[in-house]
């Protein structure tokens, strides 16, 4: 029996007609057969004029402000992305890196920005290896890469925001003086990082009260960072990028034992890059290029793009089997190939080429669980906030903003408020792989924000954070709504599997029967509980309007107006 319901998952031609724009704009999506019930019975938010969904209602609120004072969707991503840097401290900052996605609605075209940092000058990779540790530090002021966020922030209000910076950082600065009571999903993950924060005495003074992570519903306040945007208000980005604050955080970072120098940050520059894409049934998907892991998500989507999923079940165990296993193949090729673009011997097209992943999807066994696939040969947990918002003008911005771990590598230089992020541990120290650590490189990036259009047109702005939960996620979630014909609520709610590595998977809400049959597969399921199955955010472009959702795994909403 399980053998001949494998075999329907062999590629086959689709007949699937994907759903409508229109469609959504009048009634909630029931999908072909088969869409579950929702996680949480949220009902997705339609909005006529602007939309913004975001992981904490302060950012959210924050972003309505904005736009009902004029802002377009630019304006209102990075007042939220400020706002979240204070109530969503572990995720999130100006410590950080981001990336964004944008559609801009004056020239009508897909943008992409990485305002990603590389490794300090002062990386000694001799040193490292000597000390004979498996990997490069997880944590610690060794694993702190030049902050990139502040450097996007700034450009994209300079070249598609209508407001000033110091206008839009404006509501962060209130609520880091004045404080803000905890969220409770915020403060589970807070109380999980005590040990790590009292390790470092700028950590545990701004982030600790009375030496204990705040509990849901208590007070907060971050008034060292309202000073740092107060600084950066009325001085400009550099005030980071080379200034007095800048200097502050270098000279902090050195006595305990940094690689960042003053010149790491001078040098430092966003950079203005064209996505990626691949076609799914007449849907495309589009990431940013390499360092990140969207390519992952790419090359998953179309190894899938063969299948016949309207004769499967949601989540059924053929489902579920199909898409770990393409995950795998992807995962292995990205762990391989993917690195600084100054330091692979691959381009991202070869491993896009329609021919190389036809072969890959080949690979995908319906009657077994594979361990450790190879990368292909060819021809030539992380911490994450993920927001998006789309205005009455048009545009429409995918926003990704990290730290990587819980409070990234817990080091807060004293009296700037600002975490800094440990993104050096994306590094290997396998000498010879193109994402070997070195001075002034970048890291494998996991943080990717995702965008889909239709026919050339803008058609759903959506991401899921959480590390290699990443590609995973964009990819289910995509799948919900084109094969399974779920509305964005829907389909961000629905559950999700967590694939690690070698055969070990964790799955949301499973069937026990399902279990048993991925089982024989031979995959080893993982206990859900605890294990973090991504955050989405997704705003979908209607005929007319906008229909946002907002993942109730964190303690964010979707709002319009």
């Amino acid at each position: 029996m399980l053998r001949s319901i494998l075999l329907s998952a062999l590629f086959a031609a689709t007949t699937l007609t994907p759903f409508s724009i229109e469609a959504q704009a009048t009634s909630r999506m029931t999908g072909p057969v088969h869409s579950p019930a929702t996680y949480s019975g949220r009902s997705t938010v339609y909005a006529p004029n602007d939309a913004v969904a975001t992981s904490q209602p302060l950012a959210t609120t924050t972003a309505l402000e904005i736009l009902a004072a004029g802002g377009n969707a630019i304006d209102a991503a990075v007042a939220a992305a400020a706002v979240l840097n204070v109530t969503e401290p572990h995720m999130t900052g100006i410590g950080g890196d981001m990336f964004a996605i944008l559609w801009d609605a004056n020239s009508g075209r897909l943008v992409g920005l990485d305002a990603s940092g590389k490794s300090g000058s002062n990386v000694d990779v001799e040193a490292l290896l000597a000390e004979e540790e498996p990997s490069v530090p997880g944590s610690g002021p060794r694993s702190v890469t030049v902050p990139g966020a502040l450097s996007g922030w700034n450009a994209l209000i300079e070249k598609y925001g209508t407001m000033t910076l110091a206008e839009v950082l404006a509501p962060a600065i209130r609520i880091a003086n004045e404080g803000f009571p905890v969220t409770p999903i915020i403060a589970q993950d807070w109380a999980g990082t005590v040990s790590g924060l009292r390790r470092d005495m700028g950590a545990a003074a701004t982030f600790l009260i009375d030496d204990e992570a705040p509990a849901a519903g208590d007070w907060f306040r971050n008034p060292d960072l309202a000073k740092s945007f107060q600084r950066i208000s009325e001085d400009g980005v550099q005030a980071f990028y080379g200034g007095d604050l800048g200097r502050e955080v270098v000279e902090g970072l050195g006595t305990l034992g940094g690689y960042l120098t003053l010149e790491d940050l001078q040098s430092h520059e966003p950079k203005w890059v064209e996505p990626l894409s691949v076609d799914y049934k007449g849907y495309r998907l589009w990431e940013l290029p390499p360092a990140g892991q969207g390519i992952a998500a790419l090359q998953m989507l179309k190894m899938l793009e063969g299948y016949d999923f309207s004769t499967m079940e949601h989540n059924s165990a053929e489902y579920l089997h199909t898409l770990i296993e393409a995950k795998k193949l992807a995962h292995a090729d990205l762990s391989r190939y993917i690195a600084d673009p100054a330091h692979m011997d691959v381009r991202p097209a070869a491993l896009l080429d329609a021919n190389y992943l036809a072969d890959r999807a080949t690979l995908i066994d319906p009657f077994t669980a594979a361990d450790r696939p190879d990368p292909g040969q060819l021809a030539t947990d992380s911490e994450t906030i993920y927001l998006t918002v789309a205005d009455r003008h048009g545009n429409m911005i995918s926003f990704i903003n990290s730290i990587f771990g819980y409070f990234g590598s817990r080091v807060v230089v004293p009296g700037t408020g600002i975490v800094l992020q440990n993104r050096g541990a994306g590094f290997t120290l396998e000498e010879g792989h193109p994402n070997q650590i070195a001075p002034n490189k970048s890291p494998l990036h996991t943080i990717i924000p995702a965008f889909v259009t239709k026919d050339g047109d803008p058609w759903l702005s959506y991401g899921v954070m959480g590390g290699s939960m990443q590609p995973q996620g964009h990819v289910q979630v995509l799948l919900n709504m084109v094969e399974f014909g779920m509305d964005p609520q829907e389909a961000i709610d629905a559950a999700r599997f967590r694939h690690f590595s070698g055969t070990r998977v964790a799955i949301e809400n499973l069937d026990p029967e399902v279990g048993s049959a991925l089982e024989a597969l031979g995959h080893q399921l993982r206990d859900p509980q605890g294990v973090a199955f991504g955050g989405g955010q997704a705003i979908l472009r209607l005929s007319r309007g906008w229909a946002a959702a907002s993942d109730p795994r964190k303690d964010g909403m979707a709002a319009g107006r």
